[in-house]
């Protein structure tokens, strides 16, 4: 069965850093592209970034592009979301998900993945 479980949210003010890790279980990371969403109060989810199933390529949303940064650890089957230079637009639940068919997950939108964990607040605030 497949299971997405995120973990290290918080409180952090601006301009801090935080490290999201999403463990995953059920499947290797070699089989499916793995996302990570947000949903900021009010708003519908966004695709943040995605990592494809080799972890050669990346994708970000624009607006975190330069200070965010996904990673994959394949022996503990995880993948991060290192967050630095924080901001309040970036207060969101956070949310990792698997993509819903190998190869169809380039696009980083919501639709295209599936499994999500149960997700992880962030909260940007001095």
């Amino acid at each position: 069965q497949l299971q997405l479980v995120e973990s290290g949210g918080g409180l952090v003010q601006p301009g801090g850093s935080l490290k999201l890790s999403c463990a995953v279980s059920g499947f290797t990371l070699d089989y499916y592209a793995i996302g990570w969403f947000r949903q900021a109060p009010g708003k519908g989810y966004e695709g943040v970034s995605c990592i494809n199933n080799s972890g050669s390529s990346t994708i970000y949303a624009d607006s975190v592009k330069g200070r965010f940064t996904i990673l994959r650890d394949s022996a503990k089957n995880t993948v991060h979301l290192q967050m630095n230079n924080l901001k309040a637009e970036d207060t969101a639940v956070y949310y990792c998900a698997a993509e819903k068919l190998p190869g169809h997950g380039s696009d980083c939108a919501p639709y295209q993945y599936d499994n999500w964990g149960q997700g992880t607040q962030v909260t940007v605030s001095s």
